[in-house]
């Protein structure tokens, strides 16, 4: 979801917004320490804009949230720095001739951090929790093809398809595929998150900070510093502030003014582009929304130039639905692809509004730095066909509250992408995707599309098949598509072996460390 992920995704309340306002004047300037002494024994600081909305994997959406749980949750396969699965906790699966049964042998001497062996039984019961509808797993849509889960041995994860599935391997490897223990209680999880990642949960100050600890027994190596600890910093000038006075090591800004201001002799700043986009959300279940025609007439009156330009201060890529790089979409295939305002009004008559409509917009404060600008500027290029938007600004919680329950006519969403187009929009797009009721769009035909977009591995014919399923998307305007945004990497000088990755993730954070 909204950067959300980058899957997304996204958002934030009242008290949050009060408690990071004191939390800003708290921080601007004077920061306690935050980095140790260096070597094995520092702490690195990784400062975040708003308190994560969830802490059980399976459910995590917002950016922050997946931040910090991938440093305490593995998955059954990770990705490499182009995006194909590699080995995890367990190697790379044999595949049945039929694609049908994929066997994963875990790596010997897993442990979680509370020091109980992880297990073929953990994986099951991670995997049939996330099938389980009652659980809301936003990574439910990864095992729609999954028939069985089954663990004949401690080593041994078998998994049967109900059908061919290209995308499956690839989403075992985010986050909210993460292995959790099957004997603690998943109330427990969400208060003292306990995994196998490379760090392991010490304690939570609710907006201001989370601390994690080198978990010893990680299987793929020795964590670069002793403690990791993110802080929330919701403010930018302040998070600048933090990295120059050295009491945060690493800080993503998405906005290049601020990146710039961050850039001293102290601070490099690295800039990387992104799978992530931003999109203006459209229900098509709202009455306001309900005619094609009327989300039509949005698409065609949006210059998505102006709003990269004036938002985003050009800091970004006009795009299409699908970022995944085997298979972009081409951002000028689309009605509208710049501005029309004619059209736009030939829309709306169709529609039955000449004159125009209200639509309620919201959008988030913290969870990233461009979308109150974004909402702001799509307000004022909409009002010029007569479509009135009231601009609903909100904390992060209450916003990632009311997305998840699709109470919303219109959002700005940071949504992350994916190497596989099926992983990234499949969860939105088809009639019992774990979040259609937030995407609020589906048809027979993209149902189809997708069902044939996973029932081969041949590349050509899948990039014919999902530049159908774009092209369904922007013809019907189920959501307006933005920009890819550029991402602006700030590190300390002292961070050594940090990884960049353009998908967003920082699950090899624990690489880094401080000299």
């Amino acid at each position: 979801m909204y950067k959300v992920s980058r899957t997304g995704g996204r958002a934030f309340s009242a008290a949050a917004v009060a408690a990071a306002t004191l939390l800003v004047a708290g921080c601007s300037g004077s920061s306690s320490p935050g980095t140790g002494s260096a070597g094995s024994d520092a702490t690195l600081v990784f400062g975040i804009t708003a308190d994560p909305t969830q802490m059980i994997p399976w459910t995590s959406t917002s950016e922050q949230s997946i931040q910090v749980l991938s440093q305490i949750y593995s998955t059954l396969l990770d990705t490499d720095a182009d995006h194909n699965p590699v080995a995890g906790l367990a190697d790379l699966p044999k595949i049945s001739a039929d694609g049908m049964t994929y066997t994963f042998t875990l790596k010997k001497g897993l442990k979680f951090t509370n020091g109980s062996a992880l297990d073929a039984t953990d994986v099951k019961y991670t995997f049939d929790k996330i099938m389980d509808p009652d659980s809301k797993a936003s990574s439910r849509s990864y095992f729609a093809s999954v028939a069985s889960v089954q663990a004949p041995d401690p080593q041994t994860v078998v998994v049967k398809l109900k059908k061919p599935d290209a995308s499956f391997p690839v989403g075992l490897t985010g986050v909210n595929a993460g292995i959790v223990p099957s004997d603690v209680a998943v109330d427990n999880l969400e208060t003292k998150p306990v995994g196998s990642g490379p760090y392991q949960f010490v304690s939570r100050t609710p907006n201001e900070s989370i601390t994690l600890q080198r978990n010893p027994d990680f299987a793929a190596g020795k964590p670069g510093a002793a403690k990791l600890e993110f802080r929330i910093i919701p403010d930018d000038q302040s998070m600048v502030s933090a990295l120059k006075t050295g009491s945060v090591d690493v800080a993503v800004f998405d906005n290049p003014v601020t990146a710039k201001t961050a850039t001293s002799d102290k601070v490099k700043v690295d800039t990387v582009s992104s799978l992530q986009y931003h999109v203006l959300q459209l229900r098509a279940t709202s009455p306001a929304l309900t005619n094609v025609n009327a989300r039509l007439a949005i698409q065609c009156a949006i210059s998505r130039k102006e709003v990269v330009d004036s938002a985003a201060l050009g800091a970004g890529d006009i795009t299409g639905p699908i970022t995944s790089p085997e298979f972009k979409s081409d951002p000028n295939s689309q009605p509208c692809a710049t501005q029309d305002l004619a059209k736009a009004k030939d829309y709306l008559a169709k529609a039955g509004k000449p004159g125009g409509f209200a639509l309620n917009l919201m959008t988030s404060q913290g969870l990233y730095s461009t979308a109150v600008n974004e909402a702001q500027n799509i307000q004022a290029q909409l009002g010029k066909v007569g479509i009135k938007v009231n601009v609903q600004t909100l904390d992060s919680n209450t916003y990632v509250q009311k997305w998840l329950a699709g109470d919303f006519e219109a959002a700005i969403a940071q949504n992350g992408g994916s190497a596989d187009p099926n992983t990234m929009y499949a969860r939105y797009f088809t009639s019992n995707g774990s979040y259609n009721k937030v995407a609020g769009y589906s048809s027979p035909e993209l149902d189809t599309l997708f069902a044939q977009g996973i029932a081969t591995t041949d590349t050509g014919k899948r990039q014919a098949i999902y530049k159908d399923l774009s092209g369904q998307l922007v013809n019907n305007a189920a959501w307006v598509w933005l920009f890819t945004p550029k991402e602006f990497i700030a590190l300390n000088a002292k961070v050594k072996d940090f990884e960049a990755r353009s998908d967003a993730s920082v699950s090899t954070l624990w690489k880094a460390s401080l000299s």
